[in-house]
């Protein structure tokens, strides 16, 4: 987290790092600040910022650029950049069949496909199986059982929350791909933000659903490293979500924007956006650290083994 490096926007965050949501998010997974960018914090927020579990590290920055093409800077532990939105390296054959038959499934799930023949998609792919079938059993949906088979997580979940997860497969961490890990985390927050900032400006079920497909749609260009249009061509999409993903058209193209602007740290954009939505700052504040635990769930496997996240 980068934070801002004014003194005087740091003192405004006050209110926010006394909240219990942060101090929980700080106890359950590292939270970690660059030490650099918070020079000019005066002493009560980087009191607070400790006190909530903010932890300052010194990280060195990895310029935009293809993962492996240069060494990585010796010395430092923690590293930030955006590295990891380069275009991937090429995929190996099973890695490429994998993710082709997440998209062939997701193409399935939205015409009403059979549940027997999604079922015969998994059974000819070991990997997307075993992937499924650990997301869903992560997060469990509330259920208190395991799910052992396809049929039996397709009925536990449902058609609509199955194009979630098939989204998140997508992204899911692949040891032969250095990105994913940290895409995966990126674009599950952008998503289920983007969702419950949907649900604060007052969009219906339905409107907060499309919200988290756009968010997880929005980054299949940088996934696969072919432009979104290109990829939009091999999945059928309603044209109101082809808006605004191309061109961030209508209410879903908007609330892409406004995300955008958070992710640039834009304070100045996001504020403007946010009116617009008529959501307070302290209310988007609190949603941000809801969807930060949320994807918590998603990423506690990755870093109990010790893998970059």
């Amino acid at each position: 987290w980068q934070g801002p490096t004014e003194a005087s926007e740091a003192t405004g965050l006050l209110p926010w790092l006394a909240q219990p949501a942060l101090a929980e998010l700080g106890t359950a997974m590292p939270c970690l600040w660059d030490r650099a960018r918070l020079q000019a914090w005066p002493a009560a927020p980087t009191e607070a910022l400790g006190a909530s579990g903010g932890q300052l590290v010194d990280a060195a920055d990895v310029p935009a650029g293809q993962p492996g093409s240069t060494p990585w800077p010796a010395g430092p532990r923690w590293f930030s950049g955006d590295w990891y939105l380069a275009p991937p390296g090429k995929p190996n054959v099973a890695q490429a069949a994998s993710r082709q038959r997440a998209l062939q499934l997701l193409q399935m799930v939205g015409e009403d496909a059979d549940t027997h023949l999604l079922e015969d998609v998994f059974r000819h792919d070991a990997a997307l199986s075993y992937q499924l079938l650990r997301l869903v059993n992560s997060v469990a949906m509330g259920s208190r059982r395991e799910i052992t088979s396809f049929g039996q997580a397709i009925l536990l979940l449902g058609r609509q929350q199955l194009k979630r997860w098939l989204n998140l497969l997508l992204f899911a961490a692949r040891d032969d791909d250095e990105r994913s890990a940290m895409l995966m985390a990126r674009v599950s927050l952008r998503a289920r933000g983007m969702e419950l900032l949907a649900q604060a400006a007052g969009l219906d079920r339905h409107g907060q659903d499309q919200a988290f497909m756009t968010g997880m749609f929005s980054m299949l260009g940088v996934l696969f490293g072919t432009p979104l249009g290109e990829m939009l061509r091999t999945i059928r999409v309603t044209d109101t979500l082809h808006a605004a993903l191309i061109d961030h058209q209508g209410e879903l193209g908007a609330l892409l924007t406004t995300w955008e602007t958070v992710e640039r740290a834009d304070r100045a954009g996001t504020a403007a956006q946010l009116a617009r939505w008529s959501v307070s700052a302290d209310t988007f504040n609190t949603l941000l650290l809801q969807a930060c635990g949320w994807v918590l769930h998603l990423t506690q496997e990755s870093l109990a083994h010790g893998r970059p996240a």
